[in-house]
């Protein structure tokens, strides 16, 4: 007899491999902040233990969302945790890297302040729309995580400017696709408000 689940596969469970590496990044978020902060971040072996953890969480988010696309296994779970691990993982490492005196506060304050602005703004548009992540958006993405793992890295030397520098590049894209983000939002905003005029609410 067959199986009623193969015949109409339906919602997918949210047991389930990426949900898996989403719940892991979570789990792991702590163990970094207090790998990253024990000892006053002076001992170079946790520095190094810290650099790792962040290393294996952050390839889970890619491992998570490419298992979810390929094989359908997209759960409200999933799109609601992994962004959250994500800001997560990036908030402890940036206030974690802040209380230790090793990176400014601003820079701090403007990352985390436009991904609170970005995720209040998905939020009030996604009635209208989903606005899809943008070539700029990874770009940011990607400095944001190359210049944190080098901030937590025990550097010296001329790696303390080449970290310095890819931080500025990273918070430079932080605001140039937050204001980008805004933008397409009001694009978004418009013409939903344009289609409920000419056809009434959904």
């Amino acid at each position: 007899m067959t199986d009623a689940a193969e015949i109409s596969p339906g919602k997918p469970s949210n047991v389930n491999v990426p949900n898996a590496l989403t719940a892991l990044r979570l789990l792991l978020v702590p163990v970094f902040g207090w790998l990253l902060l024990a000892e006053d971040g002076d001992d170079s072996g946790l520095r190094l233990a810290a650099a790792a953890v962040f290393v294996i969480a952050s390839m889970t988010d890619y491992v998570d969302g490419a298992l979810a696309r390929r094989h359908n296994l997209v759960t409200t779970f999933g799109k609601v945790a992994d962004p959250i691990a994500d800001k997560a993982l990036t908030g402890v490492a940036l206030v974690g890297l802040s209380i230790l005196g090793e990176l400014p506060w601003w820079v701090t304050v403007v990352i985390i302040g436009r991904e609170v602005v970005v995720t209040v703004i998905r939020f009030v548009v996604i009635k209208d729309g989903v606005i899809p992540a943008s070539r700029g958006g990874k770009a940011k993405t990607v400095s944001q995580m190359i210049a944190i793992l080098l901030y937590v890295l025990p550097l010296a030397g001329p790696w303390l400017t080449v970290r310095a520098v890819i931080m500025g590049i990273a918070v430079v894209l932080t605001v140039a696709t937050g204001i980008d983000y805004v933008g397409r939002a009001v694009a978004v905003r418009r013409r939903g408000e344009l289609i409920r005029e000419a056809f009434g609410p959904p």
